[in-house]
């Protein structure tokens, strides 16, 4: 049966199907991009980080106005060198001669009790050719003091083991392995080597291959306390 609500195909169409609005187009497309210049589209560096600047160099100043130091000048007039201050710790240079009152003078005046150690330094080329390096400590004060003497290569030292027991072995020790000799030493002989031992390791001249000094090394071949001297083509020397 048909259905009788529904218009003729020929109808005119409805008022409101009349006044319906027409579908909107469809969004136009964003216009492209202009082209933007090189510079502008090269990535910028980044800003640089700030660099700190170096940290302030330290520089030695005179401590001859140190209360240690004038201490020293007061006691032995003529001992003292020089004297230089740098991080705190106070160096004081005084003459070879004078060693062993300026160690019983902090000793006993300063209580500098205790001798840390006793070393060398070789220059080679300066004269003098060492420094002798002393260093002592003070329980009461909580502080150290370095002391220095040149010394020309074969000069005597006079030694502080009477003064500093502990500077015993570290004398014998420097007599080993610079050839400095400690004058007044109770038991001067090599500690780290062997006698018969050619040479001295620590010198700036001594073969950077070592010596070969037989009878310690190779004792099948050298009797005790033997080994190559000087003038022994079986020397080893670096050249």
């Amino acid at each position: 049966m048909a259905d009788e609500t529904a218009p003729p195909p020929d109808a005119a169409p409805t008022p409101d199907a009349a006044a319906a609005p027409a579908a909107e187009p469809e969004a136009a497309a964003a216009p492209a991009a202009e082209p933007q210049p090189a510079a502008v589209l090269a990535a910028e560096p980044a800003p640089a980080a700030h660099k700190p600047p170096p940290p302030k160099k330290i520089e030695a100043t005179d401590a001859g106005s140190h209360p240690w130091v004038q201490s020293m000048r007061t006691a032995l007039p003529d001992a003292v060198v020089s004297a230089k201050e740098f991080a705190k710790q106070v160096t004081v240079v005084v003459r070879r001669e004078k060693i062993a009152d300026v160690a019983r003078h902090l000793k006993d005046a300063e209580d500098f009790r205790y001798c840390v150690d006793v070393t060398a330094v070789d220059w080679r080329d300066r004269q003098p050719r060492f420094d002798v390096v002393y260093h002592f400590y003070s329980f009461s004060k909580n502080d150290r003091i370095r002391v220095k003497c040149g010394v020309a290569d074969g000069e005597e030292v006079p030694s502080i083991a009477e003064v500093f027991l502990a500077a015993n072995w570290s004398e014998r020790e420097t007599f080993d392995m610079f050839g400095i000799p400690f004058a007044g030493h109770p038991d001067l002989r090599r500690i780290l080597t062997w006698d018969g031992f050619h040479g001295h390791p620590l010198r700036k001249d001594f073969p950077v291959e070592g010596i070969d000094t037989g009878a310690a090394v190779y004792p099948e071949e050298w009797p005790e306390g033997g080994g190559p001297a000087a003038d022994d083509p079986n020397r080893k020397v670096v050249s």
